[in-house]
């Protein structure tokens, strides 16, 4: 499917000057979730500064012209990472010594949902990544289960649970290789 927007990617290992920009989007595609204290655009702003602290940050924002209309941003785990910790079940011996980067968030505005920006903004910031495979985390309930079946189709399988926190919601843990090509 081509894209009917004109949507220029643009990769960034500074927050400094999408920090806006991220929050922005964050803001406005999670607009109907924002009373509730873990979606709260605060509570977000905090999660987001310390990603960007930690070890292999990396963003790809989405523009329209000079509107933000997505983004996706990544971290590389380390040993003992608190995102290996965080899951409901033991993970097998040696699981986290194959080296892992942890898409933290991925978001595109209504207009452009379902127009493949989101894959676009994924891949382009997955496509020179070194580490042999990508886990993230997602709201099985979200989109009554499309946005779950969604990375399916790009090729993660749930692996294991997560709660980051005691008010954020149970989360499905994925994981996949970065040598495979995502399904479109």
């Amino acid at each position: 499917m081509s894209n009917p927007f004109n949507v220029e990617l643009r990769h960034c290992t500074d927050i400094t000057p999408v920090r806006q920009d991220i929050i922005d989007v964050y803001a406005d595609a999670r607009a109907p979730l924002l009373h509730l204290p873990h979606y709260s655009v605060e509570r977000f702003a905090e999660r987001l500064d310390r990603h960007a602290g930690e070890s292999g940050w990396e963003a790809v924002i989405g523009y329209d012209e000079a509107q933000p209309v997505g983004y996706a941003y990544v971290n590389t785990l380390i040993e003992n990472d608190r995102w290996w910790s965080r899951m409901t079940e033991p993970l097998p011996h040696g699981f986290t010594d194959i080296s892992t980067v942890a898409l933290k968030e991925i978001m595109v505005r209504t207009p452009w949902r379902g127009t493949g920006t989101a894959l676009r903004i994924h891949d382009a910031l997955l496509s020179n990544r070194t580490e042999e495979r990508v886990t993230l985390s997602v709201n099985p309930l979200a989109g009554d289960g499309k946005v779950q079946a969604l990375y399916v189709t790009w090729g993660y399988e749930p692996f294991n649970g997560q709660r980051p926190s005691p008010d954020s919601p149970s989360l499905t843990a994925m994981i996949r290789s970065l040598k495979q090509s995502p399904a479109c």
